[in-house]
Order: structure tokens, then C-alpha cells, then sequence
């Protein structure tokens, strides 16, 4: 039963006018004493119908008589509280025990097709710890999304044409060369990276520790494939992978920058100055007009980008979702322009701006790196803490705050370090569970003994779960199963601590056996959702 449509439907039948249930917006109260569910309609309703909110209350209030609601009561201002009788939390087990990896799930995206980009570091180098947490959210809300009935697909963009892939390839030449105690010269704009030297070491030894001379095209094509394969690595080991690669260097071979390029022209949307070709993103959302032929005659990183996302645009997706660094900012409203420009809906882009990751370790930054030096790589991360807590503390938070991420908490065997008590209390269930292997599970059971305040507190977080993926779908918020799942484990401990599972009563003892069942699917579903395993032993 969704008791939300239900009191939907109740409101929308005690009201003298005609009104979309869409427009009826019913909330789980903050406060516990204010019921199960609240409603503000009155309030919305008071200049239309012309009388005050509490008047309107009282008389939706009267109208409402329905066998799910124990008392219904009216606040100031004019809010409605609903106090529902419990058979609906009970009976919500069956509905877990019956659909088990399914209990959740919903067809709120009714298959539209959503293409999420992410990470798309630049192949000249490792995942680094602010890549990390790109590579988490991109990958959680990809789940979230799939789980509420969207068709999306995680894609990385391949930077790999431009001054940067020139560079990279520079700087592995010229390491080459110092292996072979050559004269060399590292510039200023090269990459310094020790896994620049490692590669620079492969190919020396691979040439059998002599010079070869190579074009630099060889450089850089050596160096595309080893650190895209390193970065694949390294994203593995955080489960994270993609359906696509889209490279760069082949939008540009199919002629797509060039026709980009044309139709702006064509449109009127271009113009010189300065030697320069810039794009009138002004005459859309954005806040001054863009170069994207340089004085050189050049390309800006602009226009490639442009094509990148009429091209994702082509392949018929019904929404773009980029997922980009905290220096992106000033990205979004040029990009959303030249989508207007190129006549489809810029509003079909949803730019998600993730803010910087710090990490912490003996109440000090730690920046030290095994493999580099002087920076944090995300496989350090990893094997510091693990995939788990990596895919936790990053997730745990909204996109928008900075995380200060302490190693030693994560790293930590207590009920302080969130991720343990969460997969604590899971491998505390199946550790009973273990026991009641053989357990039949009726259908459509009538609960009799459950009672308790605790148990009510839980089975009221598991009813809720269906609800809460889907505004964490809506919102493009990941963060909201983390948080949801952190207070499942804390009830479900309260409950634990409170109450007896196992005892001489069989009744007594199946029905807690169903409830805790019921508290591991939706742990175990949740924590999927955001790429965390549900450990069954500890």
C-alpha cells in the first residue's frame, strides 16, 4: 500500500475544488509527535479558496475518514497530521520478504535514457583522490538512477588529442633520453610524475637499454594506452566501471568539430576579433562571449566540447548528466549555450559541480604518496582503508561540501567509523539468520506479536526506503541512501539491544526472525546502491 497516494486520494476527495494529487505535497514530519505524515495543502490553498488555513484544515480534517488513520490533528498555522494505524509497517514484510533484491526498486524513470559522464581524467597520468570522489558519485547515482527504472549509461570522455596529450608524450621522450644518458630537457608545462619515469623505464628496457629513435606519435600513443589502463585499474578497484569511452581524438576524425563549427557560423552565432573566432554565448545564459579559435588558429577546449555533446546529444539521449571539478563552474552556462545554439534543449544538460576532497590522517593533511611523492593517489587510498569505506565517506556527504576525509576513522573497528556499524549490524543479522537457513517464509503473514516502539522505528525506516531512492534519484543526491542507510543500522541496533530475537515462543521468535530478514534485504539493497558490500561476517 503507498500511504502517501492513499492520503492523497483522502485529501483530494475531501476538498470543494478540483486539484491535482501532484500538487499535494505530503512529508514525514521532523518531529515525532506530529504524526507519521503531514501535509501543508491548507496553507497552499488559503488565497485561492479565500479562507484562512486553519478553517481549510478543520474541514479536510472532518471529511477524511479512512481505516489506515488512527487520528488526524490540525496545527497552526494550518498544518494537517496524520497518525497512522501500524498494520500497513507490518505488513510491509511480507512485501520485503516477497521481493527481496527487488524491495525498493520503481519505474519512476520510465526508461528514459540518461547518459552520465564522469571521472574522464585526462590519460597523462593516475586517479587522484579528487578524481576518486567523481568516480564514486558518478558511479552511485548511475546505480540509484538504474534502480528507479531510468536506462542510464556511464560513459568517459577520452582527452586525448591536444597540447596536454603533446606534452605527455614530450615528457616520456625526454625521460627516455635520460635513461639513455642523453641530453635531455624536462620544460616547465611537462608532466613530472614518477609514472612518467615508470613508462619512460618500460621502453627502455623494452629497446634493450639502448636509444631507438621514435616519432613523437609513438610517445604518445604508448602513453595513451598504458595510463587509460592504469586508470581502468585503478577504478576497478573501487568497482567502478563504464559502458562507453568516448575519445576525443575520434570526435575530431569524424569531421564532428568542424560541422559544430559550421553550423555556428551558418547560425550567425560567431565572430572575429582580436584574430580570434569567439561564440556569442551571451545572446543565451552565459556571462561573456567564448574564443574558440585562438589567435593561432587553434582550437579552445571549447569547441571539441561542443562536439562532444552534440554528439552525446545525437545518440538519443533523453538527458546529459556531466559530473566535473570544483574549477568548472564558469563551464556550465557556456556549454548549456552552444546546446541552444545547436537547436536542442539546453536544459537537457545537468551539470553536477563536486567540490574537493581533503585527506586527513593523525589530525594532519596527508598528502605524502607512495607512488608519486608529492600527491595522493586514489589506489593509496584504497589500500589504506579499502574500497568500501572510500565509497562511504565520499558518498556520504552532498556534492556541494567539501569532505575532510579521516583516514584513521575509516580505518577504525567501532561504532564511531559509520561504515563499520553498518556492516556490523548486517553481519549481525545473518549471523542469526545462519541458524534459520531452513526457515519456511509464509506469504501474506499476519503479525501479532511485534509491538514494541523499537520495532516500529524500524519497520517505519524500511517502508520509507522506496521513497527515499527515489528523491535521491530525482535530486541526483547519493548521499541520501548513505545517510538513510547509516540510520536503518542505528534503529535496527536500538532494536537489537531492546528486544529478544530468538526465545522459547515460536510465534514470538518468527515473526523477529521476519523483521530482522526484512532489515538485512533493505540494508543489503541500499548498501548496492552506493557500491558498498553487506559483509556477513566480521
Amino acid at each position: 500500500m503507498d500511504i502517501k497516494k492513499v492520503l492523497k486520494e483522502q485529501i483530494q476527495k475531501a476538498l470543494e475544488i478540483t486539484i491535482d494529487q501532484n500538487d499535494i505535497n505530503i512529508e514525514i514530519p521532523q518531529i515525532k509527535s506530529h504524526g507519521d505524515y503531514s501535509t501543508n495543502i491548507a496553507m497552499q490553498l488559503a488565497k485561492k479558496l479565500k479562507q484562512s488555513p486553519m478553517e481549510i484544515a478543520n474541514k479536510i480534517k472532518d471529511k477524511i475518514n479512512d481505516t489506515n488513520i488512527s487520528k488526524i490533528e490540525v496545527l497552526p498555522p494550518g498544518f494537517i497530521n496524520f497518525f497512522l494505524k501500524k498494520d500497513y509497517l507490518l505488513d510491509n514484510i511480507n512485501k520485503v520478504l516477497e521481493q527481496q533484491e527487488n524491495y525498493g526498486r520503481s519505474n519512476l524513470g520510465q526508461k528514459e535514457k540518461i547518459n552520465v559522464e564522469f571521472v574522464s581524467v585526462n590519460p597523462t597520468g593516475i586517479i587522484h583522490l579528487g578524481h576518486a570522489r567523481g568516480a564514486c558519485y558518478g558511479d552511485c547515482l548511475s546505480r540509484i538512477l538504474e534502480f528507479t527504472g531510468y536506462l542510464p549509461t556511464k560513459e568517459y570522455y577520452i582527452n586525448d588529442a591536444g597540447v596536454q596529450m603533446d606534452n605527455m608524450a614530450k615528457s616520456i621522450k625526454e625521460r627516455y633520453k635520460q635513461l639513455c644518458n642523453m641530453p635531455y630537457q624536462m620544460e616547465e608545462n611537462y608532466y613530472y610524475g614518477q609514472e612518467i619515469i615508470d613508462l619512460a623505464k618500460i621502453i627502455y628496457n623494452e629497446n634493450n637499454q639502448t636509444y631507438q629513435e621514435k616519432p613523437i606519435s609513438y610517445f604518445k600513443q604508448l602513453g595513451l594506452n598504458y595510463f587509460l589502463d592504469k586508470i581502468k585499474e585503478d577504478l576497478a578497484l573501487a568497482n567502478v566501471y563504464f559502458d562507453v569511452y568516448t575519445s576525443e581524438q575520434k570526435i575530431k576524425d569524424r569531421g564532428l568539430v568542424e560541422e559544430c563549427l559550421e553550423k555556428l557560423k551558418n547560425k550567425g552565432y560567431t565572430y572575429e576579433k582580436d584574430g580570434a573566432l569567439w561564440l556569442k554565448t551571451t545572446l543565451f545564459s552565459d556571462d561573456k562571449d567564448r574564443v574558440i579559435i585562438k589567435n593561432d588558429k587553434t582550437y579552445t577546449y571549447f569547441l571539441p566540447d561542443i562536439a562532444y555533446h552534440y554528439d552525446k546529444i545525437s545518440r538519443g539521449y533523453d538527458k546529459l548528466i556531466d559530473c566535473l571539478g570544483a574549477d568548472h563552474y564558469g563551464y556550465i552556462n557556456r556549454l548549456k549555450s552552444s546546446i541552444a545554439m545547436l537547436d536542442n534543449d539546453p536544459d537537457k544538460l545537468d551539470v553536477k559541480i563536486i567540490q574537493m576532497v581533503r585527506a586527513m590522517k593523525d589530525n594532519k593533511e596527508y598528502k605524502i604518496s607512495k607512488r608519486t611523492g608529492n600527491t595522493i593517489t586514489m589506489k593509496d587510498i584504497i589500500n589504506e582503508v579499502g574500497k568500501d569505506a572510500l565509497r562511504y565517506f565520499f558518498i556520504a556527504k552532498s556534492i556541494d561540501t567539501q569532505i575532510d576525509f579521516d583516514i584513521d576513522l575509516a580505518i577504525s573497528k567501532d561504532n564511531n567509523n559509520p561504515i563499520y556499524y553498518i556492516q556490523y549490524a548486517h553481519a549481525r543479522i545473518c549471523s542469526i539468520l545462519n541458524n534459520y537457513q531452513d526457515f519456511e517464509i509464509p506469504k501474506n503473514y499476519k503479525f501479532e506479536t511485534i509491538n514494541s516502539v523499537e520495532a516500529y522505528n524500524v519497520l517505519e525506516k524500511i517502508y520509507n526506503f522506496k521513497e527515499t531512492i527515489e528523491t535521491a534519484s530525482i535530486k541526483k543526491q547519493p548521499h541520501l541512501i548513505a545517510n538513510y542507510v547509516y540510520d536503518l543500522a542505528t534503529l535496527f541496533h536500538a532494536f537489537y539491544a531492546k528486544e529478544k530475537i530468538i526465545t522459547s515462543d515460536e510465534k514470538y521468535t518468527k515473526e523477529r526472525i521476519m523483521l530482522i530478514k526484512s532489515v538485512k534485504i533493505t540494508l543489503a539493497n541500499a548498501l548496492k546502491l552506493i557500491g558498498v558490500d553487506p559483509i556477513e561476517k566480521m
